[in-house]
């Protein structure tokens, strides 16, 4: 794979004040710029009078937002571009602004803070903002959670759709969240029921969306750390999903193994997350969503599919197989535990 090499001080900028970029698109977000052009262009006065804005405020967050290509203008007029429309609308099919504006914006960016003292080591080791520890604040995990929620129900039926499960009655959702991932494959398999192990505040938020999904009688919890509590067996399949990423890489193998010994004879396992390519050389989203997993998790390792592959393969595992599930993002390896 080839990767773009920077030789220009221009593309070093460009790099530099990314930030910016981002932060604009929240800024968007947190007005509800997006939403409000859906109905149509608008002058920067009429989203003035809609969102209770300054005009001169406007002016200066639209003229950043067409500049990085998220809004066009024309006539005077601002108006939603293909991609915004698309993904950044409330009204959108697809609409994950939710999880940019709350988890990425005000959880993820504010991790970042601290990852020059993680990386170089001078964080001590009880002062690292981890994920338990995040998710132990009732406040931080309901903000997490809701917006994780919207950003998994898509890979989930991506995961549905690849995997075969029919005939599968028990699955184990290890680290599985608000229940986004099991609402999909519990839809696509009438037959297939649910147990969620994630922690106690998370499990509170994730029982209401089971509710909403009325599956109360097809999912269970286990309010609990997925890495110290014990899981159940003889199951027929077994979902990691945006797991891997966030705990030590010296976890990942026991789990692999774990997963093996909890499994039926002929049970699946499926693991979702950002990984790289073998050789290192990208992609970059997945790259940096790792790097920014790090900034909470400084003992996490940036993990290839490959090696994963390896690792499922050394424990029995057959049947290796690998997806991409987001392009340029997620993969899905999954496998099978011999009869």
């Amino acid at each position: 794979m080839s990767v773009k090499i920077i030789e220009s001080a221009e593309e070093v900028s460009s790099i530099a004040f990314g930030f910016m970029a981002s932060k604009a698109m929240f800024a968007g977000l947190h007005l509800d710029i997006f939403t409000h052009l859906a109905s149509g262009p608008k002058t920067t006065e009429e989203l003035s009078a809609l969102v209770g804005v300054p005009n001169n405020r406007i002016v200066t967050l639209m003229t950043a937002l067409n500049g990085i290509g998220l809004v066009d203008w024309a006539d005077d007029k601002y108006s939603n571009s293909p991609g915004a429309e698309a993904f950044l609308s409330s009204t959108s099919k697809y609409d994950f602004g939710d999880y940019l504006r709350y988890q990425i914006d005000q959880q993820m960016y504010p991790f970042l803070g601290q990852l020059n003292e993680v990386l170089d080591g001078s964080l001590s080791s009880d002062a690292v903002d981890s994920y338990q520890h995040w998710m132990s604040d009732p406040e931080q995990a309901a903000l997490y959670s809701n917006a994780q929620h919207a950003g998994s129900l898509g890979p989930g039926l991506t995961i549905a759709r690849t995997v075969d499960l029919s005939g599968a009655k028990t699955l184990l959702d290890v680290g599985g969240g608000t229940g986004a991932m099991t609402i999909r494959l519990l839809q696509a398999n009438p037959d297939l029921t649910s147990t969620i192990i994630d922690f106690p505040n998370v499990s509170e938020i994730g029982w209401q969306f089971i509710t909403d999904a009325e599956m109360t009688n097809r999912v269970r919890y286990i309010p609990s750390n997925a890495l110290t509590v014990e899981w159940p067996t003889e199951q027929d399949a077994i979902l990691m999903s945006y797991l891997f990423s966030g705990i030590p890489g010296h976890e990942v193998p026991r789990l692999v193994r774990y997963a093996f010994e909890c499994l039926a004879p002929g049970g699946k396992i499926m693991v979702h997350d950002f990984m790289v390519e073998d050789d290192r050389t990208g992609p970059v989203m997945a790259a940096l969503w790792q790097l920014q997993h790090m900034a909470f998790t400084p003992d996490a390792h940036s993990v290839t599919a490959g090696w994963l592959k390896a690792e499922m393969e050394k424990v029995g595992f057959v049947d290796v197989q690998d997806e991409q599930t987001i392009p340029g993002m997620t993969h899905l390896v999954h496998a099978k535990k011999p009869n």
